[in-house]
């Protein structure tokens, strides 16, 4: 009886163990600003003065690591994008007004390179077969002019792909699974993946 009893108590304290999962924090809202000169959500803003580049923010736990993109959305409007609006080989932000930024609370993996945990900014070299991607650590710059290879924290080539129509520039984790993830860059018909790894 006392055995059972032990056995018991054990499989009750085993199912009790604590998912390191559940102790990261809630994302805080990226969007929410303390800043007086944001409008007031019950603010009315006139569409001549709504941004034609409207701002963004997508945010993935993958296990207990958090990243968190902010950026600004360009809108295609009919225009062709890459080789003309965005020329080929030169350095681009793929966003637009403040760069996009990037944060990650822990080390990770982009495409097998390692990235420490921190904040940066984004950048592209697009051409029609491949795309350079960028890290680099000056986080709170404009999107113009690019910050230097100086400032490079990481810099990878990928293969970009094809895909349908998408009219603003977006952000998106379309793969979640264990501790990967695929984050997507897409704009127009070019979709530019990077698979994510955690420790």
């Amino acid at each position: 009886m006392q055995k059972a009893f032990m056995l018991a108590a054990f499989v009750v304290l085993a199912g009790c163990q604590r998912d390191p999962g559940r102790d990261v924090k809630a994302m805080a809202d990226p969007l929410k600003s303390g800043d007086a000169a944001t409008p007031a959500a019950s603010e009315i803003i006139p569409l001549e003065k709504v941004s034609k580049s409207q701002a963004a923010a997508v945010s993935q736990r993958i296990a207990n690591t958090e990243i968190t993109l902010t950026y600004s959305r360009p809108v295609a409007r009919g225009r062709k994008l890459f080789g003309e609006l965005v020329p080929y080989d030169k350095v681009w932000d793929p966003g637009a007004d403040q760069a996009t930024a990037m944060s990650v609370t822990r080390p990770i993996q982009v495409n097998n390179h390692p990235l420490p945990a921190g904040k940066y900014s984004l950048w592209a070299i697009p051409r029609a077969d491949s795309w350079t991607f960028i890290f680099s650590k000056a986080a709170e710059v404009y999107h113009e002019p690019y910050p230097g290879e100086a400032q490079d924290a990481l810099r990878f080539d990928v293969r970009p792909e094809a895909g349908p129509h998408m009219e603003a520039l977006t952000y998106y984790f379309p793969i979640v699974e264990g501790k990967e993830a695929v984050l997507r860059l897409h704009w127009g018909e070019v979709i530019v993946p990077l698979a994510i790894r955690v420790p």
